[in-house]
């Protein structure tokens, strides 16, 4: 069955695809989001497809295939981009096709003599340079944006998804349980973010998991009060005493009258959320307490990129993809916040 949306929704989104720099970032970073799930087929050391005496393989996809497997001479890896050189000047119906970058984010090149960081070449391929160890550049920003927005996204659902509920409950039902839980937030809240995150990174290695426990931990109190505030102001209109009269239970009244009329603050604050959990991220990686290397980062970039300021492909690079990501999300919450503005559709009669 398709899902039908009431003329109201279909009328926000309309408006939503008339704010166009919101409605084009939308797509762009939609689209940048998805090719990032699929990165490994785009940005990686293994080969897509390798052609070798008759038979095919799939390395992007498969299991760890032994330099022996392709006459390399080898028990290690093979060397796919050598492997494709190899079959090249042999000419013959052995091939290796590659990604569009031959290179993964973990991966180091060495240019004999010389020491990287490596300016950006073409003939490398070496798109936006490497880093300091020779890692290249876009290969790291690629998967440090999925990373990035994984962090995000994970982290804004589950705060969101408890802030919702214990604000909807604390507005809804007050008294006793609304004002312990206040107490409760203020008191919580005052505990410094910073200072836990140090003394957890001191005493064990940093993760993806205890990164989004962390930040969940103290970062659904947020939207909580947003909650609250809008579920009393709603738990007084007429259409919930309606309800009330006409014996509607208690989780109806919440999840079929009250939450949707209550949902546009979410979707207003998501965008804006997702901004500050990057920026978190990235300030953390940055001051050297975020994942731990060689995990792929914009901070532990935008930090090399500070000390080797006479290479400034590195910091132009990460500073670039910052901005612009940044800069898209937040058009996409401008837009969202007007287009869904309950002022400019939403009437109580």
């Amino acid at each position: 069955m398709m899902m039908t949306l009431s003329p109201l929704t279909q009328k926000k989104i309309k408006r939503f695809k008339e704010i166009k720099p919101g409605y084009w970032s939308f797509i762009v970073l939609s689209i940048l989001l998805v090719l990032s799930l699929f990165a490994e087929f785009f940005i990686n050391s293994k080969a897509l497809m390798v052609r070798y005496n008759g038979e095919l393989f799939f390395p992007v996809v498969s299991d760890v295939r032994l330099g022996t497997e392709f006459g390399q001479g080898y028990q290690s890896e093979a060397n796919y981009r050598e492997l494709q050189a190899q079959f090249e000047k042999e000419d013959n119906s052995n091939f290796v096709i590659m990604p569009l970058v031959p290179w993964n984010p973990y991966e180091q090149d060495f240019i004999e003599g010389e020491f990287p960081p490596y300016a950006p070449s073409i003939e490398s391929k070496h798109y936006l340079g490497t880093d300091v160890i020779g890692r290249d550049v876009l290969a790291r920003l690629f998967y440090g944006f999925r990373i990035a927005m994984m962090y995000a996204l994970t982290t804004m659902t589950i705060c969101f998804a408890i802030g919702t509920v214990i604000g909807c409950a604390m507005g809804f039902f007050g008294g006793k349980f609304d004002l312990i839980s206040q107490r409760f937030i203020e008191v919580w809240s005052m505990i410094p973010f910073l200072y836990v995150i140090m003394i957890l990174v001191s005493i064990t290695k940093p993760t993806f998991t205890l990164f989004v426990a962390i930040n969940v931990i103290f970062g659904w109190m947020g939207i909580t009060w947003y909650m609250r505030t809008m579920t009393y102001k709603e738990s007084a209109r007429e259409y919930v005493m309606a309800a009330r009269a006409l014996g509607a239970s208690t989780s109806r009244i919440l999840l079929k009258h009250i939450l949707p009329n209550t949902m546009v603050m979410v979707i207003t604050l998501a965008p804006f959320t997702i901004v500050a959990n990057i920026t978190a991220l990235t300030a953390l990686d940055y001051l050297g307490l975020g994942l731990a290397p060689p995990t792929p980062s914009w901070g532990e970039l935008l930090q090399q990129g500070k000390s080797n300021l006479d290479s400034p492909w590195i910091v132009t690079s990460v500073v670039t993809a910052t901005v612009l990501v940044l800069t898209m999300v937040t058009f996409i919450g401008d837009a969202v916040r007007a287009a869904f503005d309950p002022k400019k559709f939403t009437r109580y009669v």
